[in-house]
């Protein structure tokens, strides 16, 4: 019983840090439930944030985070639209983060090395995912290729 309530922490903070754990596989196939609670560092764009997750007593780690089940426009993206509303979609997540405070659930490895895919949300409010879709600035998204945001669909 012991060991397990160490090992959830330590694999958590693992995966956090984007680290491979022996038994768990890359690409997310296995999850830290969280809460993880952690601070908003910087918006990147409306569906990437970088925070600092407080991973264990005492231990923060500063980790990029792509919110789970929703794609956004690109800021870097390949028409004016694109960027229009990229910026509407990052200005959209920076306005419900401007506490600063938020909890990750559901975390696992990104795709990327050093990025981890999570629900967002701040204590008590919306999921981040959930508020960019009823914004219209974000589209549900389950892997895979992304739709153009410029042909205006």
């Amino acid at each position: 019983m012991v060991a397990m309530r160490v090992a959830r922490p330590i694999t958590a903070m693992l995966l956090l840090a984007g680290v491979t754990v022996p038994g768990i596989a890359p690409g997310g196939a296995d999850t830290v439930p969280g809460p993880v609670p952690a601070r908003v560092l910087r918006v990147i764009d409306g569906d990437t944030i970088v925070v600092r997750a407080r991973i264990w007593l005492s231990q923060d780690i500063n980790i990029q985070v792509r919110l789970d089940g929703v794609d956004a426009p690109e800021i870097k993206g390949k028409c004016g639209r694109e960027r229009q509303l990229a910026e509407r979609a990052r200005d959209l997540i920076s306005s419900s983060s401007a506490a600063g405070t938020v909890v990750l659930s559901n975390i696992r490895n990104g795709k990327y090395a050093g990025r981890v895919v999570a629900r967002v949300r701040v204590p008590g409010g919306e999921d981040f995912s959930t508020t960019l879709l009823k914004a219209g600035l974000g589209r549900v998204y389950e892997g895979g290729r992304r739709a153009s945001w410029c042909d205006g669909s």
